[in-house]
């Protein structure tokens, strides 16, 4: 046998020595890479926040120029964008620093889609007149839309700070109603500019010819009988009522509304709070069924598939038209605003109701129009001058004027309670201009009934939904014209294919309703960490793979 020498010895214990560090710095090394993700993975669950808060300068610097822009809808109405242009001056001679460049669109959807593509180029709005369905979204990516908590409470620069020059309301002068739609995820991220909601403009004359007597609170139950006794023809294939080859008794401007209200006023489901979907059920279907019944006789239909309300209701061709409030000023025989010529109108009394109800004694009606939303810029002092112009926008002068404008109601008790606005109120029906009875007679409609309005809720995908909602109607009103059979089979193959259209599928719960809609920031941060975190477990593993292998050879 073979001694070792002293040196082989010697040599192989150096040797052991300095193999023994390896494993523990290995080990040290993957427990490091654990500690590391284990870091990231807390910072993704508590150091991401969906909200990004916004600190209120000390001061607004007004040596410096600033250059904010302002994109707003104004339905082709020269007045509207009358006022906008009066209100920047205006504006703009309180703020000498600030000058307010002017975007005016003809449609919300297009200002959605706009903001949607700058939002990629960093090139957003200042200050923005949207919905809150579309902030929602617009709130996906990170830090895009400026919370207001503190911006509204700010005692210098806040709603009715001491600071500004701007003569807006306090927090508490906005009307509850309208300034909690504006809340999403528990936080403000817009103000309300104006309000409207459905109303339903009626031919009294025609009700009263067919022999019933228009009530004070219109029921589906009435407005169905009615539109259905409007129907007989004579010998000539000419309506009885009106003496002419078209007539279409009900037609429903919006039909999401339409849906949403019905389900709202059944106390059926639609939606959480939290995006779980409850629009697919079986009241659903039963309200589909008694819609889609009429639909076949011609007795209703809606603006997609037949045309504007107004139109028809101005010529003597539909009897219950329902849309916004907003748009009182196309309705009727004297309406100021109207689409159609001065031969095809005919003379009418009209009437203002509130939408049809199922229950008269409970009345629920949405409550919609225009609100403001700030985007983020890297210059907080240019943010502190959008939400400046923005509270002029709420103040009287404004707000006032608006409202004459249309069927909208200002959104603060400030400028309910202002004198110029109380007269405006009183003087109804003086003139077709201004003093429109009907669009007048819409907005007391509404102030009558501001607690009975609601919202739906708002989250990432709820445009969709709401889309899905009217989406519903259309299609089987469609179908009835066509005589198509509208049977179980038919709805459930319509609620199946109208979940994929609108990409709602992922979105159902056990009791016909399911999530939630996309992640929150903090969750998405967690998934990503939990990758890298395995990335690295695999990546260690494989090392040590290597490392064997080599030491083998």
């Amino acid at each position: 046998m073979t001694r070792r020498s002293d040196r082989q010895t010697n040599d192989m214990t150096k040797n052991r020595r300095a193999e023994v560090p390896e494993k523990p710095r290995r080990a040290s090394l993957f427990a490091a890479l654990l500690l590391l993700g284990l870091c990231l993975l807390l910072s993704g669950c508590h150091g991401s926040k969906d909200r990004t808060e916004f600190s209120v300068p000390e001061a607004f610097d007004e040596s410096k120029e600033y250059e904010i822009t302002f994109w707003a809808k104004n339905d082709t109405n020269i007045r509207q964008t009358t006022i906008y242009e009066q209100a920047i001056r205006d504006f703009e001679a309180l703020y000498p620093n600030i000058h307010v460049n002017l975007r005016l669109y003809t449609d919300y959807g297009k200002i959605y889609n706009d903001v949607i593509t700058n939002i990629a180029t960093e090139t957003t709005p200042n200050v923005c007149i949207t919905y809150p369905d579309h902030i929602a979204t617009y709130m996906t990516g990170s830090n895009v839309v400026v919370p207001l908590d503190e911006l509204m409470d700010d005692e210098n620069y806040g709603l009715g700070g001491s600071e500004t020059k701007v003569d807006a309301p306090a927090k508490e002068e906005i009307i509850p109603e309208f300034l909690n739609e504006c809340m999403l995820g528990g936080h403000y991220y817009a103000v309300p500019y104006m309000r409207s909601t459905e109303a339903c403009y009626v031919n009294k004359t025609f009700v009263e010819k067919l022999g019933y007597e228009l009530p004070d609170v219109l029921t589906w139950d009435f407005v169905w009988e009615v539109s259905e006794a409007a129907m007989q023809k004579d010998a000539d294939d000419n309506f009885v009522l009106n003496g002419q080859k078209v007539l279409i008794p009900f037609i429903y401007k919006s039909t999401d509304n339409m849906m949403i209200q019905m389900l709202k006023q059944k106390d059926a489901d639609y939606s959480t709070g939290t995006g779980e979907i409850g629009l697919f059920n079986d009241t659903t279907k039963e309200l589909l069924y008694t819609i889609g019944e009429h639909a076949g006789t011609r007795a209703f239909s809606t603006f997609k598939i037949s045309g504007y309300p107004a139109n028809f209701l101005n010529a003597g061709q539909c009897i219950f038209a329902v849309d916004s409030t907003a748009g009182a000023t196309w309705m009727g025989t004297d309406a100021p605003l109207c689409d159609i010529s001065e031969d095809k109108i005919v003379e009418f009394e009209t009437a203002v109701r509130t939408v049809p109800q199922f229950d008269p004694a409970g009345q629920k009606m949405i409550s919609q129009g225009p609100s403001i939303c700030l985007f983020n810029k890297e210059d907080p002092q240019e943010v502190l001058a959008s939400w400046l112009f923005t509270q002029y926008l709420l103040s009287n002068k404004v707000q006032i004027a608006y409202s004459e404008t249309e069927g909208y109601i200002p959104v603060t008790s400030k400028a309910h309670a202002d004198a110029e606005y109380q007269d405006y109120l009183s003087r109804g029906g003086e003139d077709n201009d201004k003093y429109y009875s009907v669009k007048i007679d819409a907005a007391q409609m509404l102030l009558s009934h501001t607690g009975d309005t609601f919202v739906t809720p708002v989250f990432n995908g709820s445009t969709s939904l709401r889309d899905a909602a009217g989406y519903l109607i259309e299609c089987v009103a469609k179908s009835m014209r066509r005589k198509e059979n509208v049977d179980d089979a038919y709805m459930q193959k319509l609620y199946s294919d109208t979940k994929a259209l609108y990409h709602l599928e992922n979105r159902m719960s056990a009791s016909g309703k399911t999530d939630l809609g996309p992640l929150p920031s903090g969750a998405k941060a967690l998934i990503a960490t939990l990758v890298v975190v395995w990335i690295l477990i695999l990546a260690y593993v494989i090392s040590e793979q290597v490392r064997k292998r080599a030491k083998r050879q």
